[in-house]
C-alpha cells in the first residue's frame, strides 16, 4: 500500500507528516532544526529516502543539510558553491567583477534521473548544481548573460525560487526569478534564454520589457512539458510553446495576484491557484480562504471552500506552499503563514487540516512512496 510524506518548511523548523494511502489520519513529526528557517525541503525521485533542506538564520547564515533515511537522521552537505565560504559571514561568488551576496537558497531541485545530481536557486538570484550529493557546487553562470538591464529584487529579496525539469529533456530546465522574470535553457544551463514575451507589469519602465518581471512561480504537467503556467505580481498566465509567449488566463478568479500555482497530477489541463487581495493586502479576499480550480487550463474557474475558514481568515499562501501527490486520487496540500496545513484526497473537493499549529508555512513538498 502507498503512502504519502509532506515535507513542511517554516520560520522555525522543518516538519514531516506522514499518513497511509487513505489520508484521513496523519502523524506530524517533532521539529526538525528547530528555531532556523527551512526555506525548502525536497526529495529525489530516484530515492525517495533521500531528502534536502535549506537550513538558514540571521545569525549563523546558510546551511545545506542531506538525509539519506527519509528525515530520521541529518548531516550538513556542500557548504561551499565554487568558492571558500563560511556560514556566519557574507559569503560570495565566483570572482566576477561584480560579487554577488550569497544569502539564502531558496529552491532545492533533485534531479528527474541522476540520483547524486540536484539544483539549488539561491539569492541574489543564481543557479548552482551539485554532482555528488549536494558535497560540490559549482555555478551555471550563464544565467548572468541572460538577466538584463532590470535586475532588481521583489519584495522578499532576489531569489531564484523556481525550478523545473524537462522530463522528456534533461538538457532543458525552466527557471523564475523574483524580479526578473522567467527563463529556458536547453543545453544544461550553459546558456539561458528569457521567455517573458507577453508577460505586461505596470511596475517596470517598460511594461512590456524582455527581462524585469515579477514571476512568483511556474507549473508544468510531465505529460506535456511544453505548457507552462504562471502566477504572476498580478497576473494567470499560459504558454503553449514552452514560454515562447504566454497568454493571461485570470478569467473570473477574484483577484489574479497571488503566488503558488500547481497542476494536477493526472489532469495536465486542471490547475489550482490561491489568490490573495493584493500586493500590499496579501490575505485572502474577503477572509475567506479559497483554493481556485480550472479544469480547462484556465479562464474559468471555481472556488474550492469545503472545509476551509469561509470568514476572519487572514493568512497567506507562500509560492512553494502549494504541492500534489500521485495518488490515483490526486491530493493536493498546502500551508499557511498562520501554521495551518490544509489536504484535500479528492482533488480539492474538499480539505481537512493535517496540521494546525505550526510556525508560518515557507514551503510544502510531497513524496508519494511505494
Amino acid at each position: 500500500m502507498s503512502s504519502v510524506r509532506v515535507l513542511v518548511g517554516t520560520h522555525k523548523g522543518a516538519f514531516i507528516l506522514t499518513s497511509d494511502s487513505k489520508r484521513k489520519k496523519w502523524e506530524v513529526s517533532e521539529p526538525l532544526f528547530a528555531g532556523w528557517e527551512i526555506y525548502h525541503m525536497n526529495g529525489s525521485p530516484m530515492n525517495p529516502n533521500r531528502l534536502y533542506a535549506s537550513q538558514s538564520t540571521g545569525w549563523f547564515g546558510q546551511m545545506i543539510q542531506r538525509s539519506d533515511d527519509g528525515g530520521k537522521t541529518w548531516e550538513p552537505v556542500g557548504n561551499k558553491f565554487t568558492y571558500e565560504g563560511v556560514p556566519g559571514t557574507h559569503l560570495w561568488y565566483d570572482g566576477t567583477q561584480h560579487p554577488w551576496e550569497f544569502k539564502r537558497v531558496w529552491r532545492l531541485e533533485p534531479s528527474l534521473t541522476e540520483a547524486d545530481t540536484v539544483y539549488a536557486g539561491v539569492e541574489d538570484a543564481a543557479m548552482f548544481r551539485s554532482t555528488d550529493g549536494g558535497q560540490t557546487w559549482n555555478e551555471l553562470a550563464g544565467l548572468r548573460e541572460a538577466k538584463g538591464h532590470l535586475w532588481q529584487p521583489g519584495a522578499g529579496g532576489m531569489c531564484l525560487h523556481t525550478i523545473i525539469l524537462d522530463p522528456d529533456n534533461p538538457q532543458r530546465i525552466f527557471i523564475a526569478i523574483s524580479a526578473a522574470g522567467a527563463f529556458r535553457t536547453e543545453d544544461g544551463g550553459k546558456s539561458w534564454k528569457p521567455i517573458n514575451q507577453g508577460l505586461q507589469s505596470g511596475e517596470i519602465p517598460d511594461t512590456s520589457a524582455e527581462v524585469g518581471h515579477c514571476v512568483h512561480n511556474l507549473a508544468m504537467h510531465p505529460s506535456n512539458p511544453n505548457v507552462l503556467f504562471m502566477q504572476k505580481h498580478w497576473d494567470v498566465m499560459r504558454s503553449e510553446n514552452a514560454g515562447d509567449s504566454w497568454k493571461e488566463i485570470s478569467g473570473n478568479l477574484p483577484s489574479d495576484f497571488g503566488f503558488p500555482i500547481a497542476v494536477h497530477a493526472h489532469e495536465p489541463n486542471t490547475i489550482y491557484v490561491v489568490p490573495i487581495k493584493s500586493d500590499s493586502e496579501h490575505f485572502p479576499p474577503n477572509g475567506k480562504l479559497r483554493v481556485y480550480r480550472s479544469r480547462t487550463g484556465g479562464n474559468k474557474w471555481e472556488a474550492l471552500t469545503k472545509g476551509l475558514p469561509q470568514s476572519d481568515c487572514y493568512v497567506n499562501v507562500l509560492r512553494s506552499a502549494l504541492a500534489v501527490d500521485t495518488l490515483d486520487s490526486c491530493g493536493i496540500y498546502f500551508g499557511t503563514t498562520g501554521g495551518q496545513v490544509y489536504a484535500s484526497s479528492d482533488s480539492g473537493d474538499s480539505w481537512m487540516p493535517i496540521a494546525s499549529n505550526l510556525p508560518a508555512v515557507l514551503s510544502v513538498e510531497v513524496q508519494t512512496l511505494p
